[in-house]
Parts: structure tokens; C-alpha cells; sequence
């Protein structure tokens, strides 16, 4: 047995699971694993995320210089190994009446977390096999507005959420000419190109900020929600994967898991979920404008898909992922539509005259 994993069966000894069976799960695309364990019959997961494994993160006030030093993870406020921070962000979840997994037990300073196991049936597959797609997107919007009855907090627990700033923004928006224009249009961006798409990116970026924050997920999708149909009302939509949490706009979540990169979601579903998220905000007595909640919309899903680009690009190129080029044309889709609003106008010229339409999905001749 690996040091590791001597480490994994102590904490789970401490925890009073000694001689637990334990099973892993397939890994995505950190490098926490998951494990399930069986103790006779009592059901949990186990989070393994050694605390050195990733970039570490920065403070709050940290400068932007001093992210930039830290590195990407610092930059884009992404939790890192931070274990603390899945921990904190569950129980801020379920005390605000959402489904994330309880927390058993944890060492934060060994990267350990045993959490509850809230099934096999992910949203992804149990739309997949049929599911009423109505009955659980709208489930996941309602669980979405309440969790948007109050404003994002400086804190959870002991970590500080982080504002979703310009400077993670930009830092994402800079993935797509960085790694999609040698995949998809066989060189490199010139230094004008960078410049001329980070400064119409921060000027269409501009207006999100004098809106209040809300806390964000960030991930909120398929892949990440579990249908509890056991459970009534706002549980029965389970949430995982939120360790990356931010401070951001009311838009963020919504577009996550209406323009979805893994999985295609009707134009005329995605307006029904908007119209319904916006129905609740203000049954609720927290009413937002609706002409200036869809250009935030726009903007943060055009922002989203653009990070997702340049990342599956990258997943490609740097990591040798060929599978990622598939979902490529789909992003693009979604990204050509969200640059169709007024407040991208100036960002779709761009595009138009730098990208045509032709490279805007899986290249051509790529080496899979």
C-alpha cells in the first residue's frame, strides 16, 4: 500500500471506518480523487486532494501582482487542494436548505474528507435514460433563485469567498487566443491580437461589476447535480463539485447549466429556465430587471464559453485529451449566439474579422 493510501486508511480509522471497503471512482480533471466505502452497509464517499498536489491560492487582498506570481490558480481564485474549502462551501450550501453532501468527518490538513454519498444518478445520465427535462432543470433553477434570496457572503466559515474579479475574467478569456488559435487556426496569436481581445473584454466585462454578488457555483451543470426524486422541493436536486465557489453575478450559475458544454440544451429550454429563474427572484421579493439580467446573461455565458474553448483546446494540445475536440462545436454554437446580443457587439466584430465561422468547431486535420 502507497504511503497515501496508509494515510487514507488512518483517517478513515479516526473516523471510526476501519475496515471499510473501499472502491475508487473515475478521476476528472484535478487531481482530487473519489473513493465510495461500504462499513456493512452504511454508504459514504471518501475525498482524497493531497494539500501540495496543485498552484497554491492567494489571499483576499493579495494584489495582482502578487497572484500573478502564485500562479493561474491565483489568478482565475480557483480553491486549489484546498479541502477546507469544499468543506465550508457544503455546509454553507446545507444550511441555506440545498442538497450538498454532509460532512462526516474531515482532516483538512491531509486533504482528507468523508462526505455523504448522494447517489449514482446524475443529471447527465438520468436526462440521457428519458428524464422530464422540464421536471429537473426547473428543480435546479429553483434550488438556484434560493440560493440567491440572500447576497454572497465575505465568508464561509473560515475561508473567504472570493469576488469573481476582472482580473479571474480576463484571466480566462485569455485561454481562447493562448491555445485555440494554434489548434484551430494553426499558429499563435500575435501580441496585437492578445491586447486588442483583452481590452474589448474588459470593457464588455465593465458593467457586471456594479451589480450585487451572489454566490456562485460556478460549475453548476449536468455533470455536477444529482436527482434526488425522494426527496421534496429544493432537495431534490443534489450539488457537488462546489469547492471553487465565488463571489459573482446572479447570471453565472444559470448559464452553466443552460449552455452546457457537455451536453445540448434546447434554445427554447434554456428560455423557459430563464424566464422561470426570473419569475422566482421575484415571487420571492428579490426582483431583478429583466432587459439588463439577459445582457448579463449574454456576457457571462459568452465569457464561460469562451474560458471553455481555449480550455478544451488546451485539454488537446497540452494534455493530449483528444476527446475534448469533440465538444468543441458545441461551445462554439453556444458562443456564436451569445455574441449575437447588443452588449457583445463590439467583441463579434472581433471575432468575426479574427476567427471565421469555418474554424469555429472541431479542426480540421487535428492528430487524434
Amino acid at each position: 500500500m502507497s504511503d497515501r493510501g496508509e494515510e487514507m486508511q488512518a483517517f478513515l480509522k479516526s473516523a471510526g471506518w476501519q475496515g471499510a471497503l473501499v472502491t475508487p471512482l473515475p478521476g476528472d480533471a484535478s487531481t482530487r480523487r473519489y473513493f465510495r466505502a461500504d462499513l456493512n452497509g452504511r454508504k459514504a464517499m471518501v475525498m482524497d486532494q493531497p494539500q501540495h498536489a496543485e498552484q497554491p491560492t492567494a489571499a483576499t487582498n493579495a494584489t495582482p501582482d502578487e497572484r500573478r506570481k502564485l500562479g493561474y490558480n491565483a489568478i482565475a481564485r480557483l480553491a486549489g487542494a484546498d479541502v477546507g474549502r469544499f468543506v465550508a462551501a457544503s455546509n454553507y450550501l446545507r444550511s441555506h436548505g440545498l442538497t450538498a453532501p454532509e460532512i462526516y468527518a474531515a482532516d483538512t490538513a491531509q486533504g482528507f474528507a468523508l462526505i455523504e454519498d448522494l447517489g449514482h444518478d446524475l443529471y447527465a445520465d438520468v436526462l440521457t435514460n428519458g428524464a422530464d427535462a422540464d421536471e429537473l432543470y426547473g428543480a435546479a433553477i429553483d434550488a438556484l433563485a434560493k440560493l440567491h434570496l440572500t447576497g454572497a457572503p465575505a465568508a464561509l466559515a473560515d475561508k473567504p469567498l472570493h469576488k469573481y474579479d476582472e482580473i479571474a475574467l480576463i484571466a480566462e478569456t485569455d485561454l481562447l487566443p493562448e491555445w485555440f488559435f494554434p489548434v484551430g487556426l494553426g499558429r499563435k496569436a500575435t501580441d496585437e491580437e492578445f491586447a486588442e481581445h483583452r481590452a474589448l473584454w474588459k470593457q464588455t466585462l465593465d458593467p457586471i461589476f456594479a451589480h450585487p454578488s451572489v454566490f456562485v457555483h460556478r460549475d453548476y451543470h449536468a455533470q455536477n447535480l444529482l436527482w434526488l426524486p425522494q426527496r421534496s422541493g429544493h432537495a431534490r436536486v443534489g450539488i457537488i463539485d462546489f469547492q471553487d465557489a465565488v463571489a459573482g453575478t446572479h447570471a453565472y450559475d444559470l448559464v452553466s447549466l443552460v449552455e452546457d458544454a457537455r451536453r445540448d440544451v434546447e434554445d427554447a429550454l434554456a428560455e423557459r429556465m430563464t424566464a422561470r429563474y426570473l419569475k422566482q427572484m421575484a415571487e420571492q421579493g428579490t426582483p431583478l430587471d429583466t432587459a439588463d439580467f439577459r445582457a448579463q446573461a449574454a456576457i457571462m455565458a459568452a465569457q464561460r464559453n469562451a474560458k471553455i474553448v481555449g480550455i478544451f483546446a488546451r485539454l488537446y494540445k497540452r494534455d493530449n485529451k483528444p476527446r475534448y475536440l469533440d465538444y468543441l462545436p458545441r461551445v462554439w454554437r453556444y458562443l456564436n449566439k451569445d455574441l449575437e446580443h447588443p452588449a457583445l457587439a463590439a467583441l463579434k466584430a472581433w471575432y468575426d474579422e479574427r476567427i471565421p465561422l469555418s474554424a469555429r468547431g472541431k479542426p480540421q486535420g487535428a492528430k487524434v
